[in-house]
């Protein structure tokens, strides 16, 4: 795996000279992590500005000029852990670590001081990611250097996926759908949201996940069809409409799946109709999901059917959003989002509708553009989207 962390450092570092900057401070966890395959808390990735400092862990800073090879001139530091442990899970074991001592200044203001004696004169940094303490510190403690913005082009390396990273998603989506399945094996009837919720992050784990990719949503009866609704202490009764929303995290990687149902009986006919209409929207999302589709026109394909029964304003501003190493990632499908898909991009299609006091429907999925002749787009949470009764 040390290659592909390798090759895309080398694709940003092309990105980077081509706009001008020599160097760039990367900060934003998710980017750190794609970029050496780890990122231990506090961790940022100086790339392209390192001072020869030989590959492994130390206390120190190093001293030297920037050579140009990878080895030498990218360098992740991240401050000590408590109990003095050597960093754990960092896969690009071919990558210069300097592990700060306790008394060291922050490692991003390190990163800084070791470009300038370096020689660099300009550094790129996420600014946007930055606070404005941190970064009149890194501007302070290197005054000869010139910041620039790095500004999105990590993220916009990381939106296409490799086959890898598309595993990781696969596995997480399977686990997903594990542990949704057993829960609608269970009695539902009395628990509340919150019990459920906690029970369905528990089976994630149980599965192998390192956790949820975000704060589980059991929503029932009149909370059912919000998006991202806190779990309460509503117990689930007969006749609700009950929707869960939730996700695993593994090794990083993070998914995404929403379903609606009905508790012990038969749904009612608004039910049956709400959810139908629900099921077509994300259908027709699906079904726009194709290489050079404009994201506008994907959320279009959603909200038009919505639109056409009536119900155009219970759509969130968003149809869906891309996933990977964060949970919320570009591309957004929204009306004003530019831009157009490209395959191996996974995206979330989630419409959904909500009537107050009585509840509503979401159906949400992952899956990945894929190219028609490849079989258009692939579905990886494959938990059933039939209307049951529990």
């Amino acid at each position: 795996m040390s290659q592909v962390y390798a090759d895309r450092r080398a694709r940003l570092r092309a990105r980077c000279a081509a706009s001008g900057p020599a160097a760039a401070l990367v900060s934003r966890p998710a980017n750190v992590r794609y970029l050496t395959g780890a990122c231990p808390p506090g961790a940022v990735l100086l790339l392209g500005a390192g001072t020869g400092a030989s590959t492994g862990t130390g206390t120190g800073t190093g001293t030297g000029t920037a050579t140009g090879t990878d080895a030498e001139t990218d360098v992740l530091l991240c401050p000590r852990t408590p109990t003095g442990d050597p960093v754990e899970g960092r896969a690009d074991e071919a990558l210069c670590l300097t592990v700060l001592p306790p008394s060291a200044a922050d490692p991003a203001v390190t990163a800084a001081e070791l470009a300038r004696k370096a020689g660099t004169d300009t550094l790129a940094v996420e600014e946007r990611h930055l606070s404005v303490t941190r970064y009149r510190a890194i501007g302070a403690a290197a005054p000869q250097l010139r910041l620039a913005d790095l500004g999105t082009a990590v993220e916009q390396e990381r939106l296409v996926k490799d086959e890898e990273e598309i595993t990781c998603l696969r596995i997480a989506a399977e686990i997903t759908d594990q542990a949704l399945g057993e829960l609608l094996e269970s009695i539902l009837v009395g628990r509340t949201e919150r019990h459920l919720a906690l029970e369905l992050e528990r089976r994630l784990v149980d599965h192998g996940a390192d956790g949820p990719a975000f704060p589980t949503s059991v929503a029932t009866g009149p909370h059912s069809g919000r998006g991202r609704h806190r779990p309460s202490d509503r117990r689930v009764e007969e006749g609700d409409f009950l929707s869960v929303c939730l996700g695993a995290n593994y090794r990083g990687y993070r998914c995404e799946i929403g379903r609606t149902f009905v508790i012990g009986t038969t749904p009612a006919d608004w039910q049956i109709e709400l959810y139908d209409l629900v099921f077509a929207a994300q259908r027709a999302a699906r079904e726009a999901l194709t290489p050079g589709a404009a994201y506008s026109d994907v959320d279009r394909a959603a909200r038009q059917v919505l639109d056409a029964a009536g119900y155009g304003d219970g759509l969130a501003p968003s149809l869906g959003h891309g996933v990977g190493l964060e949970i919320e990632e570009d591309p957004q499908l929204s009306p004003s989002a530019m831009g157009k898909l490209d395959a191996c991009v996974p995206v979330t299609v989630e419409p959904g509708v909500h009537l107050p006091g009585r509840g509503g429907v979401r159906i949400d999925d992952t899956l990945v553009v894929r190219q028609e002749a490849d079989g258009g787009p692939e579905l990886l949470t494959i938990t059933t989207k039939e209307l049951l009764a529990l």
